[in-house]
Formats: structure tokens, sequence, C-alpha cells
């Protein structure tokens, strides 16, 4: 019995040790991305692209379209949704391969303002301290503005006014 709690034991302390290890991994990899460029300096170049739509410019239904299909928790929690993350932990564990996400709209803005597409612990950590740091910066609708206009459509088009246009042949509104 005595071995047993030992092992057990030992098993948890490298399971600590690994986890602290990735986390502060993905803590510095995040740090590493601000000091290259400040999050105020991304946001402003942003919105200086020649197609950048502000939320008033956006519909209400399609604001509710993507915070429905997206991430419909959005308003309520601060940056990342542990019970998304928990459904996609599951069922990535289950299938033994990364087949589901479970990040939240500000998340992705993160992804696609700072990271690559990678599926890696490490770059979903980072993630995660950046989608802190935006929730703690800008209000949810900046955070939506935002990741509208970095977002991919499809076809090439970077921001919903793009899109829109050369898909429907129409403006956002």
């Amino acid at each position: 019995m005595k071995t047993m709690k030992r092992i057990i034991f030992v098993v948890i302390l490298v399971s600590i040790s690994i986890g602290l290890l990735v986390v502060g991994n993905g803590y510095d990899n995040y740090q590493e991305k601000l000091e290259q460029i400040p999050l105020t300096k991304k946001i402003q170049t942003i919105e200086q692209k020649k197609n950048y739509t502000k939320i008033e410019e956006v519909p209400k239904m399609y604001i509710n379209a993507v915070i429905s299909v997206e991430d419909h928790r959005f308003w309520k929690h601060k940056g990342i949704d542990l019970i998304a993350i928990g459904r996609a932990t599951i069922n990535d564990i289950k299938a033994m391969k990364f087949v589901e996400g479970g990040s939240t709209i500000t998340q992705q803005l993160a992804k696609n303002i700072y990271f690559t597409q990678e599926k890696k612990i490490t770059r979903k950590i980072a993630e995660a301290f950046m989608a802190f740091k935006i929730e703690k910066s800008y209000s949810k609708n900046k955070i939506l503005e935002l990741y509208l206009n970095t977002s991919y459509f499809g076809d090439g088009y970077q921001t919903v006014k793009e899109a829109c246009r050369r898909i429907f042949q129409k403006g956002v509104k």
C-alpha cells in the first residue's frame, strides 16, 4: 500500500511539474509577442486598415449570429470559457487528437493578431494570457469589432466589409 501511495505521489508531482513547465512556456511566448509589438500598437495597425469596419456599421443580426456560432457566452466570460475548454478537452481526449476547439472570440482575436494556427498547447496557453490582456484593455464591443476586422471570411477576405462587398456585392449594412 505504501508503495502504491508513493507511485501515485510521484505521478502527481511529475504531472504538476510538466503542467507548470508548459504554462511557463506559454507565458514566455505571450510576453515575447508583447515585447515585439505592444497590444496598443497592434490594435492601431488593425484600425488603420483600408476596409476597417466600426461595430456600429455592422447589423445587430449579424453580430448576434457571429456570437451565437463562435462564442455564445461571449458577454459573460473574461477572455476564456472554461466550459467550452472542458468540452473540447474531453472530445480531444476521446479522439486522441485535436478535433475540437474551445476558443472564445477573444482568444480567436489573440490568435489572429499574434499567433499562428499551429495546434500546440503552449500556443493555446499564450493565447489565453493574451485574451486576458485584451479583455482587461478593451470593451466587449471593441473586441468584437476587432475580431470582425481580423477574421478570415474565405476566399482571401480579411474583413467583414471586404467579404460583404465581394461575396454579396453589398455593403455591410
